[in-house]
């Protein structure tokens, strides 16, 4: 039993392996029972040598070449940058829209030299609560609210294509509150028809900047009170009136106001005169584009011919035309145009209030009607 003492091998390459350890404790297998399940052991072994020969070598790089302060941050960095890409990448699917608007702000471009600069380092709290507040699903909706007013702001205050931003003030609200209501009134109506005539020599825009002079020169158009102005007067130069139009056109105006004159000791009122011609219902288009809107029509040279018959002055085709789209007798305001449905509301609501007084009238002249005959059959009885 006392036999020489064996002495170990020193030679690594040749000791055996040794059993492993099995996962119920101290009891060991052999290799040759286990079972193979994924790749051979010697594989496994090949593979653990691998990792520790290229371990050993960064190790000995390491060693070599200290580690300077410069690599520890940029080293902290990465880490940190990477760290926040992380966090960032959480948030629910939906709300990336609006949260990737705030990795577009960590650059900037630099005005003075053109360059991109980047903003590195760990967000601060402010930042960070605005990007919470971005994200959250409150403000996404508050903002998709706000935007679906706006819209709706700016389809329900659509205009004409004419009427842009850059338009005069006055003649946006002209076209806004006036241009193409239908009018029955003979004072507005002559306004607007010396408007027309002025056209010829003024825009619109300078009209209704000196609207007020206008009113004041022609006794707020009145046509009877126009109709008693001395011509010679009112064109004399230097006077207000002279600074306005030239003696051609006032001189039309007052002639004009002479000739309404007429036709309402003739028919009534000049309304009824010139909306006799439309059958006292406005004419209604369907324009989407400026370009179908015309200058005149047959109907705007059928109203010039009998005008000038009748001794008007200055009131050719186009003149008529303007005038009948100022005073609501053409509705000539583009479909797309808040103003198109207002105008064609305002002439129902006209030929309703026409319809109601037909049918008062109707209604008394058949009570007086009634009274009569009850009269007439109680002189009768009083007779007999």
């Amino acid at each position: 039993m006392s036999g020489p003492r064996r002495v170990k091998s020193m030679d690594f390459s040749q000791s055996e392996v040794r059993p492993v350890l099995g996962p119920a404790g101290n009891k060991a297998r052999s290799l040759e029972l286990r079972k193979h399940t994924g790749k051979p052991d010697s594989e496994k072994l090949q593979k653990s040598e691998d990792v520790d020969e290229s371990n050993w070598k960064k190790t000995s790089a390491t060693m070599q070449s200290p580690v300077t302060l410069t690599d520890h941050l940029a080293l902290k960095l990465v880490n940190g940058r990477a760290a926040s890409i992380l966090r960032q990448q959480k948030p629910n699917l939906s709300l990336t829209a609006s949260c990737s608007s705030d990795a577009s702000t960590d650059s900037s471009h630099s005005p003075s030299t053109g360059r991109i600069s980047g903003r590195r380092g760990t967000p601060t709290p402010t930042m960070t609560m605005r990007r919470k507040r971005q994200c959250s699903p409150k403000a996404w909706n508050a903002q998709m609210s706000f935007d679906g007013e706006s819209k709706d702001m700016d389809l329900a205050k659509k205009r004409c294509a004419w009427v842009s931003s850059n338009t005069d003030s006055l003649y946006a609200a002209f076209h806004d509150e006036e241009w193409g209501v239908p009018v029955h009134d003979d004072k507005k109506l002559f306004e607007l028809l010396s408007f027309s005539t002025a056209l010829a020599e003024l825009t619109w825009p300078a009209i209704l900047n000196k609207r007020d002079i206008f009113r004041e020169v022609f006794l707020d158009f009145d046509p009877i009170a126009v109709s008693k102005l001395n011509e010679k007067k009112v064109a004399t130069p230097g006077t207000l009136a002279s600074s306005l139009l030239s003696e051609l056109k006032l001189r039309a105006i007052i002639e004009n106001a002479r000739q309404i004159c007429k036709i309402i000791d003739d028919l009534g009122s000049f309304d009824k005169y010139i909306w006799s011609f439309v059958n006292y219902k406005p004419i209604i288009y369907n324009f989407r584009y400026p370009r179908q809107v015309p200058i005149k029509t047959s109907k705007a040279d059928a109203i010039s011919k009998d005008l000038v018959r009748r001794g008007f002055r200055g009131v050719g085709p186009t003149v008529v035309y303007s005038f009948m789209q100022a005073a609501g007798i053409t509705n000539d305001h583009l479909i797309s145009c808040f103003r198109y449905q207002d105008c064609i509301a305002a002439g129902d609501l006209r030929n309703e209030d026409d319809g109601l007084k037909t049918m008062n009238e109707c209604k008394t002249v058949e009570e007086i009607t009634e009274m009569e005959l009850g009269r007439a059959i109680d002189d009768l009885d009083l007779t007999t």
